[in-house]
């Protein structure tokens, strides 16, 4: 199976310009392709992972990627499903997050020997000429058009800057800039990103000729991966720092089973054949299914090491309670007003709760446990000696839980 028939396999190709071209582009590795990421952090997190990915599958094929981080557009922020104006940042978090971007990546994509770039816009957009730019680009989109994008209608309503208006503009503009200095001729991006890039590649063929070839694709479940990347607590970060390997290991290991073999089919490497064995499991077979999911991509993102430790950790923790590299809290004497600490505190030190409030609850609905020990009593107390040296493990539901240790 050739690459592009293995995109359409693995449920990653959604809308496409021109398939036959980009067929044959891709599959004989002709393609020079972009993918932006506006450095909104100073770490990429699981709803990049797809595009990642799919970089790596192309450049496996002998396509050239280039990695477009948004330094320029990043000062401006894309509406594409936002409800409200994105925190401006500085012209100095923008650099930096950008540097961040590149140490991640490289573990994904091969930048040596010419073989992918990383691309700051800010190259291009940060000296623009206002006036001329308005004039040589802006002089090509038609505003009633414009508005009938969905990144736009979704925000008309609750209002819409005049800064953010500016931004399908500037990411089709990208498109021209890498197409003329690099000879970027695809470019590849969510499918809430669908008008952005089809202006690009429109500005491209209105500015330099119909036989421009410039093409685009986007990505099926691109801006659902957006959301799949979040959890209660925040982001899932691909920087071992924001997000342990443990953790990581584990958001998913937890996936919903009717998430499972979709992400096995879209996100890993395994060879197709095995997994369309797989997608006949049904019931306990589709924890094997999450193992293997989980393991792959934490190989993928931490490395053999880390990924195997998370495993050993994770099977620790189902089968006896007692895992070393799970999330911690290590508390010390300041914490505690008596000899002994409530489970409703304990919750909260953990950070297993927000509140004392939602700490009852969570005790009274019956989803906590210390030690796989169900504690349905709030007045339920441990004492400082039962938190000294191994500590205990307390869990909210099935996906929470830390190892509490007094220090």
């Amino acid at each position: 199976m050739q690459v592009f028939e293995e995109l359409k396999a693995r449920g990653l190709l959604a809308q496409l310009t021109d398939e036959k071209e980009i067929r044959e582009l891709v599959n004989n590795g002709k393609a020079t392709f972009y993918i932006g990421f506006d450095p909104t952090a100073d770490s990429l997190h699981v709803g990049h992972f797809m595009a990642l990915c799919l970089m790596k599958r192309l450049q496996m094929a002998g396509n050239k990627p280039i990695a477009l981080v948004g330094g320029g557009t990043g000062m401006i922020g894309d509406p594409s499903g936002r409800s409200d104006l994105r925190t401006m940042m500085t012209v100095e978090q923008i650099d930096h997050n950008c540097e961040c971007f590149k140490k991640q990546m490289s573990r994904f994509i091969d930048f040596s020997d010419g073989k992918a770039m990383m691309v700051n816009n800010a190259e291009w957009l940060r000296d623009l000429n206002y006036i001329e730019f308005i004039r040589d680009i802006g002089v090509h989109f038609s505003v009633n058009r414009m508005l009938t994008a969905e990144c736009y209608k979704q925000r008309m309503e609750k209002g819409l800057s005049f800064l953010e208006f500016n931004y399908m503009i500037m990411q089709s503009y990208d498109f021209l800039s890498l197409y003329e200095r690099y000879g970027c001729n695809m470019q590849f991006g969510g499918d809430d990103q669908w008008s952005n890039m089809l202006g690009g590649t429109e500005l491209i063929r209105r500015k330099l000729g119909k036989d421009a070839y410039a093409m685009t694709i986007t990505l099926l479940l691109n801006s659902e991966g957006k959301k799949m990347g979040k959890t209660q607590k925040g982001a899932v970060w691909l920087d071992p720092n924001k997000t342990s390997p443990f953790e990581f290991y584990q958001y998913w290991r937890n996936l919903p089973d009717a998430d499972v073999l979709k992400c096995v089919r879209m996100l890993t490497f395994l060879p197709m054949e095995q997994i369309d064995e797989m997608d006949k499991w049904e019931g306990s077979q589709l924890n094997r299914a999450k193992e293997i999911l989980a393991y792959e991509l934490t190989n993928m993102v931490h490395g053999e090491e880390e990924a195997v430790k998370a495993q050993e950790s994770a099977r620790a923790l189902f089968s006896s309670g007692n895992a070393a590299d799970m999330p911690a809290t290590e508390l010390k004497e300041d914490d505690f007003q008596s000899d002994e600490m409530d489970i409703v505190t304990l919750l909260v030190k953990s950070g297993l709760v927000t509140s004392r409030n939602e700490g009852r609850r969570a005790v009274e609905q019956g989803g906590v446990s210390v030690d796989n020990e169900k504690v349905a009593d709030i007045k339920a107390t441990f004492t400082k000696a039962q938190l000294s040296g191994d500590g205990v493990v307390v869990k909210r539901g099935k996906k929470n839980f830390r190892k509490v240790t007094l220090v």
